[in-house]
């Protein structure tokens, strides 16, 4: 078992950040807010990713006030990204250039979860497109950055929902017809391959680069707002979120496993964070083994591909090593 504290980790296992840069998308509100929170109380500078400004902002000083209770001056600011449009990731990568000489951990945590079918700015399926191409692309377009450091870590946010997604070579871009579920499965197995397929190339570079992977388990959050529990049972938000509260646990206990893929000493790359309790629903965070889909090298490659072909973004500085 990866972490000193074991089946019982907590944050307070996480230690001082200081002097790190860190990177959340999605970060105004749920899971990336509280991971956000929790790493800029322990001194870390971070970076709100938000697609709306104003959110963020607000998020910014939610954050500010909720760290101050400790007795810390947080170092936050906003960054405005949308990760479902390349365009707006190519000027968040640009900016964080700017202002920053690294970045210590990204957390690729923004994303969608079973909406009606529609496209991102750029043409693609939007799950797929926001869950892992505007990822992919992010962490492709920071690398320079994330190896400008020592050990710098890349989280992926997966979802016990990868278990039932498969990768669909022939039909990855709903291009022939839609499931939102079977899209949502599909997006989460997609950023497992892709966590597990950066550590393997950076490992075969020598990179100074850690990917893990973590899911929350089930967790009160804004992605059960109108978001049906099955295809043929259009219930919405309110009953996704009382099941959330039932038998998962809050969005601050759900950021635990993304935290220790962020911060733990002893995390190793591939490694893959969820809740220890009954389904991966609640409990503390623990290693974990995903599905074998996830583990699929020939899916991981053919992903990878299909990615850099979509995103225009190579991920040069690793084959270059």
């Amino acid at each position: 078992m990866s972490g000193s504290a074991g089946a019982f980790w907590t944050p307070d296992a996480l230690g001082p950040q200081d002097g790190r840069t860190v990177l959340v998308t999605g970060a105004n509100s749920g899971l990336g807010f509280h991971v956000a929170t929790e790493l800029a109380r322990r001194g870390a500078d971070v970076l709100l990713a938000c697609r709306d400004a104003g959110r963020g902002a607000a998020a910014v000083e939610r954050l500010r006030a909720d760290v101050a209770d400790s007795g810390v001056k947080a170092s936050a600011e906003v960054l405005a990204l949308d990760v479902a449009d390349l365009s707006s990731v190519r000027r968040a990568a640009a900016e964080v250039a700017d202002r920053c000489a690294s970045v210590d951990v990204l957390v690729n945590n923004a994303g969608v979860m079973a909406p009606p079918f529609g496209r991102t700015a750029d043409g693609f399926e939007l799950q797929v497109g926001t869950n892992h191409l505007g990822h992919f692309a992010l962490t492709g377009l920071l690398l320079p950055l994330l190896l400008a450091g020592e050990g710098a870590r890349v989280v992926s946010v997966a979802s016990v929902a990868h278990r039932f997604g498969r990768l669909d070579r022939q039909g990855y871009l709903s291009e022939g017809s839609y499931s939102r579920w079977h899209a949502y499965g599909q997006s989460k197995l997609s950023n497992l391959l892709f966590g597990l397929e950066l550590q393997r190339r950076a490992a075969a570079a020598g990179a100074p680069l850690v990917s893990t992977v973590a899911h929350p388990g089930l967790s009160d959050t804004n992605l059960w707002k109108a978001t049906p529990l099955a295809p043929e049972v259009p219930v919405g938000g309110a009953l996704g979120r009382a099941l959330g509260r039932l038998v998962g646990h809050p969005p601050a206990q759900g950021a635990w496993p993304l935290l220790r893929a962020a911060g733990d000493p002893d995390a190793r790359g591939g490694e893959y964070f969820g809740p220890g309790g009954f389904g991966g629903w609640k409990g503390f965070p623990v290693l974990e083994r995903a599905s074998a889909a996830a583990y699929d090298t020939s899916d991981a490659a053919w992903l990878w591909a299909r990615s850099v072909e979509w995103t225009g973004v190579g991920f040069e500085e690793l084959a270059a090593r």
